[in-house]
């Protein structure tokens, strides 16, 4: 760890480590990019995505990247950082490496909210995004008002989120129970996450709503690393504990529905993105920055190798990301149980 003054005199911590995974991640993130945006029925070379992006592209190349496979690229960078951002928080309030959205019920209840939408009012698409940001928040704030006892505290927080989730799940099933043929066809497309179709009407809100949330929970890094430490220690450290967890998760909660609205419930990312950053960075705390640099990469990477292994859109990111969350989570408890804490 090393500190530069500026100019004015502020001392500020700089880890090598972490900066250099975070330019790594960034590039990583970048080249993904170019990949997936030349991958399709219409493949494109790497100097051909970029000649177009930059405006030297034929008006068939200008069609199928700014209309096409642009819009869903930008909608994968920022759900993956979204949801991984969203991880990170629920990790460090939780102080559990098992914590996070799709785990503790934020993201079921996205689902819930997107899925009554379909069932029981046949809505558009833009009412079902609607939906899934209303039950994101209506979850997070049920998980909440449960778990506080003088306070949030890790342990009840996670065991609300579990019950929130596997009472969320039989909702899940009842409406889909409830719903005709074409209704439950909509639904069990939406569920499983996919970044298919995505266009600029998806872009733009999410990006509105990633402008406003990142930089907000960004600035809740250094507090968050106290809460890490417990919560009397960050209070003697002068950490304002209770606003900096509802501020925290307030902003998750908004990022992982929002995100969730836009692509769908996307296993997975938000869980193990946090965890991947940490161990790049060597750093302790949440590593907020290399977590959304991950979670974009991660989630365009998984895109471009469904794509690559199972021809285009035929397999939704989702399925993909599950499989290999699931792979990841049995990976973390075998860790966990081998270092004593399982």
């Amino acid at each position: 760890m090393n500190v530069v003054r500026t100019p004015g005199g502020l001392s500020v911590r700089v880890a090598p480590r972490a900066v250099l995974a975070v330019l790594l991640l960034a590039a990583a993130a970048l080249a993904a990019s170019v990949a997936l945006i030349g991958t399709g029925d219409y493949p494109l070379a790497p100097g051909e995505v970029v000649r177009t992006l930059t405006g030297g592209g034929t008006p068939a190349q200008e069609f199928i990247v700014h209309d096409l496979r642009l819009p869903r690229v930008l909608v994968a960078l920022l759900v993956g950082a979204a949801l991984a951002l969203a991880g990170a928080v629920f990790q460090s309030v939780s102080r559990n490496p098992l914590g996070s959205p799709d785990v503790l019920g934020i993201a079921q209840g996205a689902t819930v909210g997107a899925l009554s939408v379909i069932v029981l009012f046949q809505g558009t698409s833009t009412a079902v995004s609607g939906g899934a940001l209303a039950g994101g928040l209506l979850a997070g704030a049920a998980i909440y008002l449960l778990a506080w006892q003088k306070g949030v505290h890790g342990q009840r927080f996670v065991l609300i989120g579990i019950a929130m989730t596997a009472i969320l799940t039989s909702v899940i099933g009842y409406l889909l129970t409830q719903a005709d043929l074409n209704d439950a066809t909509r639904a069990t497309t939406w569920m499983v996450g996919s970044l298919n179709g995505r266009d600029w009407n998806q872009v733009w809100p999410l990006l509105t709503v990633c402008a406003v949330l990142v930089p907000v929970v960004l600035s809740q890094g250094r507090d968050l690393r106290m809460l890490e430490m417990g919560d009397d220690t960050a209070y003697a450290l002068g950490v304002r504990v209770e606003r900096t967890r509802l501020v925290s998760l307030t902003a998750a909660v908004l990022l992982t529905a929002a995100a969730t609205a836009a692509a769908g419930p996307i296993a997975f990312v938000a869980l193990s993105a946090p965890q991947v950053a940490r161990r790049l960075t060597g750093s302790p705390g949440p590593c907020l920055t290399a977590a959304a640099c991950t979670g974009a990469t991660l989630l365009v990477t998984a895109d471009w190798a469904s794509q690559h292994l199972f021809g285009a859109d035929r397999l939704p990111v989702g399925v993909l990301t599950g499989m290999l969350g699931g792979c990841y989570l049995l990976w973390l408890l075998h860790t966990e149980r081998r270092a004593g804490r399982g």
